[in-house]
């Protein structure tokens, strides 16, 4: 894939469009737009430039006198309609604290690498990374939607604080599906208040289609029958997702998993 493909810029966000109330299907207003290599660099070679990538990809890291370092660009991607800020500071984000029941699911452990990007990656401490996700029946929390209302529930949210070594790690459940989605974990960088340099990117993680139909297979996924939406007939998908899917392994009882992002300009 050419890196004009996967390239594009945090700073220019389409504006929302209305979408319709009967279906969960809001969730996919498409955000940046496509930059061309020289667009890159011009990006990289600019003071106070904000700029989103992350992972190696070989062959993309020689751009001739302006040298782009071995990372590629993650899309950013729809916040959608369900981010509630809830200032819920934890690493476990399965329990509603109203009254400490789990969601139930498949544990994966997902670790977010933060890193800011100069002439190499370099860890970013202080970071907030915020993640939201649906449950296994696939509803969101402290939400309104016709299919549900959770309004004082706040399961799967939460956010933590990158360590000294940019680091930042949730316990949360597989998730499950919705109407008109595939299945997908949205995710949340922002920089703190006290940043002389306010940054923000939002976008959105997938899993492979083999190996979520897997996991289904099992309570209490299985429940739900077929699921509707495949990441190939997802309109987010479609903007970018194959450079967002996850790499997830099995670990002990559930699953983890590791997702890298670099920061430029900040």
């Amino acid at each position: 894939m050419r890196l004009e493909e996967l390239a594009y810029s945090a700073g220019s966000i389409l504006n929302p469009q209305p979408a319709p109330l009967d279906l969960m299907d809001n969730d996919d207003i498409l955000r940046g737009t496509l930059l061309s290599r020289r667009e890159i660099l011009a990006i990289m070679g600019a003071s106070g430039a904000v700029f989103f990538l992350g992972g190696p990809v070989p062959g993309l890291a020689d751009a001739g006198a302006g040298r782009i370092p071995g990372c590629v660009v993650r899309p950013e991607m729809t916040e959608g309609p369900y981010f509630v800020d809830e200032k819920l500071n934890r690493s476990d984000i399965r329990s509603d604290p109203s009254d400490g029941a789990l969601s139930t699911g498949a544990l994966l452990a997902l670790t977010f690498n933060i890193s800011r990007l100069t002439k190499s990656c370099a860890p970013l401490p202080g970071a907030i990374v915020d993640v939201w996700q649906c449950d296994a029946a696939g509803v969101y929390s402290d939400v309104k939607d016709p299919l549900f209302d959770t309004l004082g529930r706040k399961f799967l949210r939460g956010y933590q604080v990158t360590d000294g070594n940019g680091m930042a790690k949730f316990i949360t459940v597989y998730p499950g599906w919705y109407p008109s989605r595939t299945v997908h974990i949205h995710f949340k960088v922002r920089s703190p208040v006290s940043a002389t340099s306010a940054y923000e990117f939002t976008s959105q993680l997938f899993f492979d289609d083999r190996f979520t139909d897997t996991v289904f297979t099992r309570p209490p996924y299985a429940r739900r029958g077929i699921r509707k939406v495949l990441n190939s007939g997802d309109r987010i998908y479609q903007q970018g997702g194959s450079q967002l899917v996850l790499a997830v392994r099995e670990a002990g009882e559930g699953y983890e998993a590791t997702f890298d992002v670099a920061l430029q300009g900040v």
